[in-house]
């Protein structure tokens, strides 16, 4: 359940760009249920107009003069936890920079609004609201509610056709996960918890380009898999992750003995690119009964549908219980459709994909 009805969700924009704090006043301004109630140049203003504006929501800046974006939200989440965005700049350093403040506790980020942004201003005011909207359910340290779906803008038919399936005789087995908010900590707990020679792993997570690089590396640095972003051809290998490129949807495709990553940039699914229901559909028709899957933490309900066809045809599914869960929209969609053998905390569910898998110990 939501915390408010008929109260607007209030908002204080932190950022050391006057411009940028009047141009997202601006967007939010037009949003029915969204209120900006102050702005703040760097935390130390921040910190006694969070006292005196009491806001549901921050949005927050990750470079800031004075003391940087990621030292507040440390100290945020240590003495008042509450729920943060974060706007992100689309380099390199900004990536990792966000990376690391959604481990701390972000629930969520989106990228700066540039200067030429009058051609995709709805599309960044409708992603920043959502997103705003979401964090404004969260309860930071515990779970959340869940957030609302997404009205979907394009069917997954339209990238993967549904064709007839069949049982595949071969014993490659594949790991294929999905998640939207908070799944990128969400997988990561998943994949610290898989061994050096786990399945082959697929993953749609939904992120921006350049943010998926710097997040294939980073899991890359902290598994004991060899996790990479998906390249187009890459042939699937045990003890390795696939990390769907930002703004692409990853297919899996059979050749052969082989499982290949194939890359499309085709209709968004559910508004995102990549989608999991596009994911799920590939995998479905590549590995059969072959893969397991597990759908994660994330607004919406992308994947459910992925997620319902492979339960139908036979596959082990899995889904993130709402406890664990920092939003539990696509999981709670998946439970609601029953796509799921399985509902489990997060701790668990790398072992039970191993289980399920056979063969490979959970250590």
């Amino acid at each position: 359940m939501g915390k408010r009805v008929d109260k607007p969700i209030r908002v204080l924009i932190i950022d050391d760009s006057a411009l940028v704090r009047k141009v997202l006043t601006a967007i939010l301004g037009s949003v029915q249920g969204i209120q900006v109630v102050g702005t703040a140049q760097d935390p130390y203003v921040a910190r006694e107009r969070i006292k005196s504006l009491n806001p549901d929501v921050l949005t927050l800046d990750v470079e800031m003069p004075r003391m940087d974006g990621l030292t507040f939200l440390r100290n945020l989440m240590r003495l008042r936890p509450m729920p943060v965005v974060m706007v992100s700049s689309l380099t390199a350093r900004g990536a990792e920079v966000t990376l690391q403040a959604l481990e701390l506790g972000a629930v969520d980020f989106v990228t700066k609004p540039t200067l030429d942004l009058s051609n995709t201003l709805e599309t960044y005011r409708d992603e920043l609201a959502d997103k705003i909207r979401t964090a404004a359910n969260v309860r930071v340290q515990r779970k959340s509610a869940s957030a609302a779906p997404l009205d979907p803008k394009h069917s997954v038919d339209e990238v993967v056709p549904v064709k007839p399936l069949r049982h595949l005789q071969t014993t490659d087995r594949l790991l294929a996960i999905g998640a939207s908010t908070g799944g990128t900590e969400a997988i990561k707990d998943v994949l610290l918890d898989l061994p050096p020679d786990s399945p082959a792993v697929v993953i749609a997570q939904h992120i921006p380009p350049g943010f998926s690089t710097a997040w294939a590396e980073r899991m890359n640095r902290q598994s004991r898999l060899l996790v990479k972003e998906a390249a187009e051809g890459d042939r699937l290998m045990a003890g390795h992750a696939y990390i769907a490129p930002g703004d692409q949807h990853l297919m899996i495709v059979r050749d052969g003995a082989r499982y290949l990553c194939r890359l499309n940039h085709g209709e968004a699914v559910n508004r995102h690119r990549p989608s999991v229901d596009v994911l799920f559909r590939s995998v479905l028709q590549a590995a059969g009964t072959n893969a397991c899957a597990a759908l994660l933490t994330g607004m919406g309900a992308d994947g459910a549908q992925g997620l319902k066809e492979l339960h139908d045809f036979g596959v082990y599914t899995v889904v993130q219980d709402e406890a664990t869960s920092v939003v539990w929209g696509m999981p709670g969609e998946a439970v609601k459709r029953g796509a799921a053998t399985e509902v489990l905390p997060l701790q668990k569910i790398a072992a039970a994909l191993l289980r399920a898998a056979g063969g490979a110990q959970h250590r």
